[in-house]
């Protein structure tokens, strides 16, 4: 619940008022399907437009105006927004982008009442307030709360300082911000440049001008394959197992969550158990990019595991090839060029075309260059998870700085 007591002891100058003593606050129109659309339309703000301190109006709706709201709610330069419902506290200020534009019931308007007022400050305030100290709503993370209602928004406790100082908070906080969104810029493309290494590395291999002189055989010439199934729903009296389904296989790894238990007849079991070293592939989905995906089955455990009926279960044979190197061919270009040449829908889902998907040539060198392969793409992935896991920290830290900067600014040690 919103707090009614003052929030926290401000600095020397600073004090606290009601939102409604230094805003005047004006709700948008209804929506209504009454509205029509295209005779003498005006645009209008929706809660979708206004981000965390900034507005996207790339999305704006037209639709007409009694020449009451026209007067009443077009916005004006300096005009701070927030949204009634999402997320709470996504706030920015109107610029004057558009001669005229409205703002629907759902975002509010709050207009200062005197010129010691500099809306920017409390458009981060507002974020402040919602996201770092979680005063209005008793927490301190992003929520919904469906009525963020005029007259709550009046009694909420806002700090007023001296116009110098909010002028020069504001500046801080823009000049702070704009460091923190470089930087965030530059770790994600350092991001997505690690994560298009493993491709360059599959690629480097699998397309060399060595592999074109390595023999060709087909997937179906070094595995065989089985599908998967399903089975009942178990109850406590009944024998269930634990089933592997398309979803355990995530980014090429296998992972060990969420994992469904079946009853499956037992007669079943040795045929559609994994072993250490199976490749596990996606062979039905509703999603075009998630077709095919494969991992290798590694146990995490002494315990056995089934697969479902919308994978299939690949085990090479190991005279001929590696698991290994048949994995990473699986996960290179040119293997998920072949997968999105070799798609059914007929039924409703995607499904591999089985026959097409065995019968892809892999070049396929001696086994002991499959094992020398195989252990430097190793190698090299490791490495590579290795930076990413290490960018994708770096990139966590830069996340949590704008909320470190909120919150010092608004207790006076910017």
């Amino acid at each position: 619940m919103y707090k009614m007591n003052e929030p926290y002891k401000l600095p020397e100058g600073w004090r606290w008022v009601r939102l409604g003593e230094v805003f005047e606050l004006q709700q948008g129109a209804a929506m209504s399907p009454m509205r029509r659309a295209g005779i003498s339309p005006k645009p209008f703000l929706r809660t979708l437009n206004v981000l965390w301190g900034k507005l996207d109006l790339s999305t704006l709706d037209y639709m007409d105006f009694t020449d009451e709201e026209v007067s009443k709610l077009t916005l004006k330069p300096g005009d701070l927004l927030i949204c009634e419902g999402g997320e709470v506290g996504r706030t920015a200020v109107w610029n004057g982008q558009l001669d005229v534009c409205l703002h629907q019931n759902h975002v509010h308007r709050l207009r200062k009442k005197d010129a010691s007022i500099l809306p920017e400050f409390y458009m981060y305030w507002m974020q402040a307030a919602f996201k770092v100290f979680g005063l209005y709503f008793g927490q301190s993370s992003e929520t919904t709360i469906p009525n963020l209602s005029i007259g709550r928004l009046k009694s909420f406790f806002v700090p007023i300082a001296p116009l110098p100082v909010q002028r020069r908070i504001v500046a801080k906080i823009k000049e702070m911000m704009d460091e923190v969104e470089k930087a965030r810029t530059a770790c994600e493309k350092q991001l997505e440049a690690v994560k298009a290494l493993p491709s360059a590395y599959l690629r480097q291999v699998f397309e060399s001008e060595e592999a074109k002189n390595w023999e060709r055989k087909r997937l179906g010439e070094v595995c065989e394959y089985t599908s998967g199934i399903w089975g009942e729903e178990p109850n406590a009296e009944t024998e269930s197992y634990l089933v592997l389904r398309s979803n355990n296989i995530q980014d090429g790894k296998m992972v060990y969550n969420e994992i469904a238990r079946r009853k499956v007849d037992r007669r079943y079991l040795n045929e559609k158990s994994l072993r250490p070293g199976d490749i596990l592939v996606t062979s039905s989905s509703g999603s075009k990019d998630l077709l095919g995906k494969s991992a290798i089955f590694i146990p995490p455990d002494d315990r056995t595991y089934l697969f479902s009926n919308f994978t299939m279960r690949l085990r090479v044979i190991p005279e001929i090839v590696d698991y290994f190197y048949i994995y990473y061919y699986l996960q290179s270009p040119n293997a998920k060029k072949v997968l999105q040449l070799i798609q059914d829908t007929t039924t409703g889902l995607r499904n591999l075309d089985r026959k097409e998907f065995f019968n892809q040539l892999i070049p396929l060198p001696p086994l002991p260059v499959q094992r020398r392969i195989v252990a430097e793409l190793k190698e090299k992935m490791a490495d590579v998870e290795k930076l990413r896991l290490s960018i994708e920290k770096q990139l966590e830290t830069i996340n949590a700085l704008p909320q470190a900067i909120l919150r010092k600014a608004f207790r006076g040690e910017l």
